[in-house]
Parts: structure tokens; C-alpha cells; sequence
């Protein structure tokens, strides 16, 4: 039942392009007991059929700069083998801790977008 929950929670995260694997991996590694090695790898399979979604819906709707989207994409390609690579060789706990890091940042940095924001027009809400 939770891989039910957790993949529907993610799917939804990952549909409005917030990343759901963040959510997943957090999850999995919380609620079903999976190590991170296994959670990220876990989120790599689940990243390809809701990217291929998420690109069709985009396609159709003729929002998708190509320009920028290709040397992104194969820049990202290089960057996931590399970061594979890094993950493999790094030790479950320090993987664990870095990924706590990671999350901490990009919450510090939510906030902060949402407070700014909000001080710049108070009308939005």
C-alpha cells in the first residue's frame, strides 16, 4: 500500500516539474526502508516513463525550447553517469547525509523564493 501512495505522491510532485524523485527517494528510504543506493536507483527507473509523459505533454503543447533543452539534456546525460559513478562509490551513510544536505538547501531556497516574493507584491498569496 505505501508504494502505492508514495509512486502517486511523486507522480503528482513530479507532474508539476518540482521533482518528484526528491520525494520518492525520501520516502523509500523512510517508509519502506530501502538504502539509499537502492532509493536513488529505484527513482532512476521511475524518472524515465514520467519524463517520457511529462515531454509528450509538453511537445503537444509546443512549450519546449529546443535550443536550450538539447545541450541541457546531453549535458545531463554526462552529468547522471558521472554522478552514478560518485554514488556507487560513496558509502550509504555519507550518501544518506548528503542527500539530507541537499534537501535542506533546495527548502532554504523554496522558502526564501516564497518570502521574496511575497515582499515584492503582497497581492500574490
Amino acid at each position: 500500500m505505501w508504494e502505492v501512495l508514495i509512486g502517486i505522491l511523486s507522480g503528482i510532485v513530479s507532474g508539476t516539474g518540482m521533482g518528484g524523485g526528491t520525494i520518492l527517494i525520501l520516502c523509500l528510504s523512510l517508509f519502506i526502508g530501502m538504502n539509499q543506493h537502492e532509493a536513488q536507483a529505484s527513482n532512476l527507473v521511475f524518472f524515465i516513463p514520467t519524463s517520457i509523459v511529462a515531454i509528450l505533454v509538453n511537445i503537444k503543447q509546443k512549450i519546449i525550447k529546443w535550443k536550450v533543452a538539447l545541450p541541457v539534456t546531453i549535458s545531463g546525460i554526462i552529468g547522471a553517469i558521472v554522478g552514478a559513478t560518485l554514488s556507487n562509490k560513496t558509502d550509504v551513510n555519507a550518501l544518506r547525509k548528503y542527500f539530507g544536505y541537499f534537501l535542506l538547501i533546495i527548502t532554504i531556497h523554496e522558502i526564501y523564493t516564497i518570502i521574496r516574493k511575497y515582499i515584492n507584491d503582497p497581492k500574490e498569496k
